[in-house]
């Protein structure tokens, strides 16, 4: 068993409370330490994995041994050092006409994944003064680790029926990471407690019905899961309407939360909102090329869907805004050298019964090699006057 002293002379004790003094002065929001063991959420895990809630998510499924313990991680690891990151800035600006929501948490100008890692870098470092020859490995939601689990383990708040963390005092506005290392902690108590009540407004004001019941998220339906994971696929017709103005992400749920009323904002800069994404111009994000898409996007969350995605997405929220502004710009992405994004255009375009749409989608119908393609076009013209265009 190992000892109660580091080499150094340092208690467990002491030193845990170091390293979560460590943690603060690193700009993190809420520290705990958690012990290394079976998750608690690893049942609802396969149940969800079971229902086929995960989607297209399948690395998930081929990563579900590494998520039975923390040991799948790091080999020979005893404790977790959970921290959380406030990422709530401003409040979001009205989207109108052609403008597009984009979720706040990838407002900033950098990928918080880089913002957290340099800082839970230092984190590591410390320990390793602390305790030279220690193992060590940080975690920001890539590897298979469940950190929500692990963050209520560590007392950082309760999981809502969104299935969001939520702390009391910053709501769910916050971002996870962790530190897990062979060091012997002392581990917080577990958050016992849930807070949400008979609450049930995050799962009453989902516009695609994401939650099948309290605590359970249908990725396959969730418009961050859509907007985001669902890559190289167009989004299923019958949640197009549901996406409304969200071209990245979606807040909805946590827009609604009664906790996130009053949480704390943050100044940490790298997540102060740019000037071109709250909100953002739908319209202008088609007219991106490759080499544009990865100048302005290419060190942000942004960049997930790849520009194929994000100007799908693009072209969905303007045939959702019934803006007659944005046809110019959906007629020219019908020549866009992406089926997916033609595809996304063709529908856009079928939600405006105005002549312009119908002359476009017929001029690209007669020129129009993807089957997929193709079809979006007949259904839209289909959609924009009662009958098969000729």
């Amino acid at each position: 068993m190992q000892s109660s002293q580091s080499p150094n002379g340092t208690s467990i004790a002491e030193l845990s409370r170091a390293v979560k003094r460590q943690a603060e002065t690193l700009g993190f929001d809420l520290v705990g330490i958690a012990p290394a063991a079976r998750p608690p959420g690893l049942d609802a895990l396969d149940r969800w994995l079971e229902r086929g809630f995960a989607g297209t998510m399948t690395y998930i499924e081929r990563r579900r041994p590494a998520y039975e313990h923390p040991e799948g991680v790091l080999d020979g690891v005893r404790s977790l050092v959970v921290v959380g990151l406030n990422y709530r800035t401003h409040d979001p600006e009205a989207a109108e006409g052609t403008q597009a929501r984009v979720s706040r948490y990838a407002w900033g100008d950098r990928d918080y994944h880089d913002v957290i890692r340099e800082k839970l870098h230092r984190l590591s470092d410390f320990l390793h003064q602390h305790r030279p020859g220690c193992r060590t490995r940080i975690v920001v939601d890539t590897a298979p680790l469940l950190e929500r689990s692990f963050a209520q383990l560590a007392g950082l708040g309760w999981i809502g029926k969104n299935t969001m963390l939520i702390n009391r005092r910053l709501g769910s506005w916050f971002f996870l990471g962790a530190v897990l290392t062979d060091v012997e902690l002392l581990p917080d108590a577990p958050h016992g407690t849930d807070h949400c009540g008979r609450c049930t407004r995050c799962l009453e004001a989902c516009p695609t019905d994401a939650f099948p019941e309290p605590g359970v998220l249908d990725a396959r339906r969730c418009i961050s899961y859509l907007t985001i994971e669902l890559r190289d696929q167009p989004i299923p017709h019958s949640l197009r309407a549901g996406i409304g103005p969200w071209v990245f992400g979606c807040d909805i749920c946590q827009e609604v939360c009664p906790w996130n009323r009053k949480a704390l904002c943050s100044d940490e800069p790298a997540f102060l909102p740019r000037s071109d994404l709250n909100p953002a111009d739908a319209a202008a994000l088609l007219r991106l090329d490759e080499e544009e898409f990865q100048r302005r996007f290419g060190r942000t969350p942004l960049r997930r869907p790849g520009r194929a995605g994000l100007l799908r997405n693009a072209a969905i929220v303007l045939g959702n805004s019934r803006d007659p502004k944005a046809v110019p710009a959906l007629v020219r992405a019908l020549q866009d050298p992406e089926p997916l994004v033609r595809a996304a255009a063709a529908w856009a375009l079928g939600q405006f019964p105005i002549s312009d749409a119908r002359a476009a989608l017929k001029s690209r119908q007669a020129n129009e090699h993807n089957a997929d393609v193709r079809r979006e076009i007949e259904n839209a013209l289909t959609n924009s006057d009662g009958s098969m265009g000729a």
